[in-house]
């Protein structure tokens, strides 16, 4: 499933992180690439252990777990903790490749399994040429280019690069999420349920003139997806 969130991070976070990771010194980015990954990757990325990237990764962390879109979409077990990269200059591009399967923290030793990958735009779309997120489907090419503080999430099964960036410069934050259910199609029909729940609940308010309570249809339809959930999560 590929899913789209706006404003992930709010004005002021978008700003605050900007001026964090801007004024730090910023490491090859093969520091984090697999086998595969490193022979086509030409960024630069922002080691972990500085303060303004534990600062920046906190900033982040924290608007994803306020954000329903986000929880509901992804269904995080575990978040590895978000990451910076640069593309400009003569670091300007990453190949095709596939994310490793598992993300192992070097401060902690847990290890993350990347059902989702996901990146953060963290530039004005205008301030570059080039630099979009490129996914590989069976049915064709999907190019993506957010404004700053917009979110997408995607398979981490899917072969992807980022085209070369031409002018300017591209930031973002990237990261990847193990989900409480594995399995991509099940995601999307859960999603897709709660949307759909979601909305139905919002008539229903709407049509309320009684303190009621939920009609029986939400009540039921609610039901079936946490027994789906119940039946497919693994917690």
């Amino acid at each position: 499933m590929l899913l789209r969130i706006d404003q992930a991070l709010a004005p002021d976070e978008l700003a605050e992180v900007r001026q964090l990771i801007l004024a730090a010194d910023w490491a090859d980015g093969r520091i984090t690439a697999g086998s595969q990954s490193g022979a086509v990757k030409n960024n630069r990325q922002l080691p972990e252990d500085l303060p303004a990237a534990r600062q920046a990764r906190h900033i982040v962390s924290r608007a994803l777990a306020r954000n329903p879109l986000f929880v509901t979409g992804a269904l995080p077990k575990t978040v590895y903790p978000p990451l910076f990269n640069r593309y400009g200059g003569r670091s300007n591009h990453f190949g095709d490749h596939i994310d490793n399967a598992v993300r192992t923290h070097a401060a902690t030793a847990r290890h993350v399994r990347t059902d989702i990958s996901c990146t953060l735009f963290l530039s004005d779309p205008a301030s570059y040429d080039g630099g979009e997120l490129v996914l590989q489907h069976s049915y064709g090419e999907q190019r993506i280019k957010l404004a700053a503080g917009d979110l997408v999430l995607y398979p981490g099964s899917s072969v992807h690069r980022v085209a070369p960036v031409t002018r300017g410069e591209r930031l973002a934050s990237f990261f990847w999420i193990e989900s409480m259910v594995r399995q991509d199609d099940q995601r999307r029909l859960l999603y897709e349920m709660d949307m759909a729940i979601t909305a139905l609940r919002q008539q229903d308010l709407a049509r309320r003139t009684t303190d009621a309570g939920e009609s029986a249809e939400v009540v039921r339809l609610t039901g079936c997806y946490h027994n789906l959930l119940r039946m497919w999560a693994d917690v």
